[in-house]
């Protein structure tokens, strides 16, 4: 053989031992659409799995204090992440419950005209014992304990 034909036999063999260009480019191209594929699913995940509460589960808390609640009204306090209410009724008995419609999840609150508890998203009714009297609510509303210590009333979540 003469010295032209030997270089160029040389040059197929080494271009044959390396990894082949397709290969490289079909390993980029995967790793690109899985890299997409990954960037549009862990966002929508995240948005459906609903985070860890960081606030403690509450049991027990200052609803107000006496001076904030005239005879037959109401008053909206926080219990927990939760809204809670607060009646003094027209018979002067203080009640709890929780604030959040059974419904829909709106804030309820109490209408000293009707003397009961009114969600006012889908007209919902509740009497003084926080049984759904009309509208749409499915269930009553959940009842807490009221504790007078001194000046202050607190609520608590029913054992």
């Amino acid at each position: 053989m003469n010295k032209k034909n030997e270089d160029i036999t040389e040059k197929k063999e080494n271009v044959g031992s390396g990894v082949p260009r397709r290969s490289v480019l079909e390993f980029l191209l995967s790793f690109s659409a899985s890299a997409v594929v990954l960037s549009i699913i862990y966002p929508v995940v995240k948005y459906l799995i609903p985070p860890k509460s960081r606030e403690p589960i509450t049991n027990f808390v200052k609803a107000a204090k006496i001076g904030d609640l005239k005879p037959n009204s109401g008053l909206i306090f926080r219990f927990g992440n939760e809204p809670g209410i607060l009646i003094d009724t027209p018979q002067g008995e203080l009640k709890a419950f929780t604030a959040v419609c059974t419904h829909l999840g709106c804030t309820v609150q109490y209408r000293p005209d009707l003397r009961h508890i009114w969600c006012a998203c889908h007209n919902g009714h509740y009497d003084l014992n926080g049984i759904n009297i009309a509208g749409p609510p499915p269930r009553p509303l959940e009842e807490y304990d009221v504790l007078v210590k001194g000046d202050e009333i607190f609520a608590q979540k029913r054992q």
